[in-house]
């Protein structure tokens, strides 16, 4: 039998071994999360690789959601060290990580992107109010003042300036994270605008989020993957076809695709970064403090990340499509990172 003392040590062993079984196993960092960070990330990790006496870490493209699952699993050797993120946790993943035993994670916020609604540079470039949007993609509309099952086959019927062209839409699925920002500012941006749905708000929360963000499944949206540049290909292979992704890819491939015009703005580096497009979002990724001084070179990556050389106006990561943080911003994220703060 052992006594509470023996259980204690016994526990603080185990508990040594598996944080030193990372080290013996791993000395390379391993990211995952979203595709829609996973370019800026790998250009950071390929720069830190090349300068540095570390290996390149390891970068995976998972989405959002898949990627702080496999962050929250565990702390040890089979679990990442971090994970990139085109949304904030969820407090429903912030309790995974507990309950798993990862209770230190340090948020990183690195910048800004905008969502795009992108299709050939062969086709007209749309101009959407986010009803529009919210009209074209929802599972359930308001129509003549009545919530309905979407009826709508061509955009043409939503908005009459718009052409006379079938609804198709590819995009991310539901573990992207630019799925839930689309969700959140484009969608529900749109669904709000009705007074219908605003009564429905103020009596059922749950019933409105649910009609804001619940996307129809009847082949006008289009599940695409995680991978972001399968949809630019097949955008170019049908010019009535949209696109929803990140700006980031729009900016990679401005020969051949268009950036919707939302609300009067387009997806521009000027107006994401002074928030005049309306739909945009923070970038983040996250963490594992627990593997920090475990895995080698995990505060020399956040160092190179949030350097001058990546993250300033005219630095390695501007040029891919990130929108840099504000220099006021840039530096309490810097203090976060050096410090090691973790999430309260």
């Amino acid at each position: 039998m052992f006594n509470n003392l023996d259980k204690t040590l016994i526990g603080i062993s185990i508990t040594l071994l598996s944080l030193t079984s990372i080290a013996e196993a791993r000395d390379q960092i391993r990211i995952v999360g979203s595709s829609t960070v996973f370019p800026f990330s790998t250009a950071v990790a390929e720069e830190f690789g090349r300068s540095t006496p570390f290996k390149t870490p390891v970068v995976e493209s998972t989405g959002s959601g898949g990627g702080l699952k496999l962050f929250c699993a565990g702390i040890g050797e089979g679990h990442p060290d971090i994970t990139n993120a085109s949304r904030a946790i969820k407090s429903s993943e912030i309790e995974l990580c507990a309950k798993n035993g990862v209770t230190e994670v340090i948020e990183i916020k690195v910048g800004y992107d905008g969502i795009v609604l992108a299709n050939s540079k062969a086709a007209p470039q749309m101009q959407f109010r986010l009803a529009d949007i919210w009209l074209a993609l929802a599972k359930d509309v308001v129509v003549n003042g009545e919530i309905v099952p979407n009826p709508y086959k061509t955009w043409n019927e939503i908005n009459p300036t718009l052409p006379n062209t079938k609804i198709e839409v590819l995009g991310p699925p539901p573990t992207s994270g630019t799925r839930d920002a689309f969700a959140e500012l484009a969608l529900e941006g749109g669904c709000k605008t009705f007074p219908e749905i605003k009564a429905i708000k103020a009596k059922d929360s749950n019933r409105y989020k649910a009609l804001c963000h619940t996307i129809r499944e009847d082949g006008a949206y289009i599940e695409a993957g995680e991978n972001d540049n399968l949809i630019v290909g097949k955008l170019k292979a049908n010019p009535d076809a949209l696109g929803v992704f990140g700006y980031s890819f729009l900016a990679e491939n401005s020969d051949v695709i268009q950036g919707s015009v939302v609300e009067g703005s387009l997806p521009t580096f000027e107006n994401i970064a002074d928030k005049v497009y309306k739909v945009s979002r923070s970038l983040f990724f996250y963490v594992k403090k627990a593997h920090v001084g475990v895995v080698p070179g995990i505060e020399e990556y956040l160092s190179e990340f949030l350097s001058e050389k990546a993250m300033g106006d005219f630095g390695y990561l501007a040029n891919k499509g990130l929108i840099p943080l504000p220099p006021k911003e840039l530096a309490q994220v810097k203090q976060t990172a050096q410090k090691l703060i973790t999430l309260k």
